[in-house]
């Protein structure tokens, strides 16, 4: 699906994860919905001559709710209309690096052509450096783990991040939810986007250099020539023949320079002379050949990338959420919750409600892979030494704890922690309250079954996992509704 249908289908979900109460979506809405997306589908697949698409009517479902939300409520129209980002900043910043570019003239005397000038020499080797900065990036895999200008990248994707006033509650949140999910999830796109922009950006700056020192040259006699405290001649001559060998390289009609003709340019010895035009012509094709022409390639490249990705958006489609709605048109294969059980074993009326549980996360074909309970004290490397946890086809990786045991950074920490080490889909918390319930009666029992929820969510939150409450007994006193509950970090 491309950028917009998955930023459709994102706010959809979004909306439908925070409104629990179905105060803005009815279950009528939802439904209705769900058999127009199911019905469009089927009869563009008919058209197409193939089966029905998941994606199709993803997007079709995502399209009949916010199309009802926006005639219901104007406000949410408008925002749901509004362009996403800060796309202007994509046109603007080369032009107006372009604009500063002609104007560096200014800085130095225009009159004249310094063979070392500071800022053409500080705009070649200032590229110099992020090629080679690139290069590390792109070799050294350590160099690619630290990501900054988050709330650069943020603000890029999403804009103001700020949900529309006038708005229901339960949709407010939706949206906010929304903006900092396609934050994330749009930060490959935007930062294909971003380098794009820069690289044309450094290359509209060079090519304003150039084009201003050209342009100058028409109506002005440049004087050219050289001065130093530190270098004498024969150190400024070495100097320019590296920097201009590539320009002498591909250009041969370019003409060269020797070193009594550096002598002859220095300033303060014989004056300046006006021979301006080989200068140009070498700064010229030096910046064309080292900054513009790779800047331009970079564009390209970083450009073409961008546009994939916006046409091909790599939403996670394994996601609970997803699941569940393929499930209701059979485009996909029954998903898997995975449940590793810590000190705790299941009887038969548990299993029976741990099914009942998938089914309502995760649509009524999905299975459940019941782990070995991993015992108290016990390693997770040794206790999971037999499980394939990066395993193909599991739709989400639960661990089942009970609601009455009190969670230990060394023994429920160090599990959390294996898992979200190597688990790549990430892992979700199960807190059955069944037990406790039990032990201590329903009464008594709601209210320390709180205050352990509140602890079990801060430290599950503190492992890098959600913590969700269930009851093994009653399935559908805690209903996970369309994977709600079952969030885990998106693929990107």
């Amino acid at each position: 699906m491309n950028e917009q249908v998955a930023r459709n289908v994102v706010l959809a979900r979004a909306i439908e994860h925070a409104d629990v109460g179905h105060t803005v979506l009815s279950d009528d809405d939802r439904k209705y919905a769900t058999r127009s997306a199911r019905e469009l589908a089927a009869w563009q697949a008919a058209d197409s001559h193939t089966a029905v698409n998941q994606q199709h009517f993803l997007q079709q479902r995502a399209e009949q709710i916010l199309k009802r939300l926006g005639e219901r409520t104007p406000a949410f129209g408008a925002f749901q209309r509004r362009a996403p980002g800060m796309r202007g900043i994509w046109f603007a910043l080369p032009f107006i690096a372009f604009v500063l570019g002609a104007a560096l003239d200014r800085i130095a005397d225009p009159h004249r052509v310094d063979l070392l000038s500071a800022p053409l020499l500080i705009i070649i080797a200032w590229n110099l450096l992020v090629y080679l900065g690139l290069l590390v990036w792109a070799v050294v895999p350590a160099a690619r783990k630290k990501k900054s200008g988050a709330p650069l990248l943020r603000r890029l994707s999403v804009g103001k991040a700020v949900a529309p006033r006038k708005l229901p509650t339960a949709l407010a949140e939706g949206v906010a939810h929304f903006l900092a999910d396609w934050a994330v999830l749009s930060e490959p796109l935007t930062r294909a986007r971003l380098s794009r922009t820069v690289h044309l950006a450094a290359a509209g700056f060079a090519l304003g250099a150039v084009a201003s020192l050209y342009a100058r040259g028409l109506l002005t006699q440049y004087v050219t020539g050289w001065e130093s405290t530190f270098l004498d001649a024969q150190q400024v001559h070495t100097l320019l023949s590296w920097l201009f060998t590539p320009a002498l390289t591909v250009f041969p009609f370019l003409q060269g320079f020797t070193l009594a003709e550096i002598e002859q340019l220095r300033f303060g010895g014989s004056a300046g002379l006006p021979v301006g035009e080989r200068w140009v012509h070498l700064y010229g094709a030096t910046l064309l050949l080292l900054v513009i022409i790779p800047r331009v390639l970079l564009a390209i490249v970083a450009g073409l990338r961008a546009r994939h990705l916006s046409r091909h958006f790599p939403l996670d489609l394994d996601q609970p959420y997803y699941r569940k709605l393929a499930d209701s048109i059979g485009t996909s294969a029954p998903a898997v919750l995975r449940v590793i059980p810590y000190t705790y074993t299941l009887d038969e009326p548990r299993d029976r409600g741990l099914w009942a549980i998938a089914a309502s996360a995760l649509g009524g074909q999905a299975r459940v892979q019941l782990l070995p309970s991993v015992a108290y004290g016990i390693e997770p490397k040794d206790a999971l030494r037999e499980t394939m946890l990066n395993e193909a086809g599991i739709t989400v990786t639960t661990v089942l704890f009970s609601l009455a045991a009190t969670p230990e950074k060394e023994n429920h920490g160090a599990l959390l922690d294996y898992l979200v080490k190597h688990v790549p889909r990430g892992v979700a918390v199960l807190l059955d309250e069944s037990a406790l319930l039990e032990r201590i009666g329903d009464q008594v029992g709601a209210e320390r079954a709180a205050e352990r929820h509140s602890l079990w969510r801060q430290f599950c939150s503190f492992h890098g996992t959600s913590a969700h409450v269930v009851n093994l007994l009653e399935p559908d006193k805690y209903p996970l509704e369309l994977g709600a509950g079952l969030t885990l970090p998106e693929l990107r």
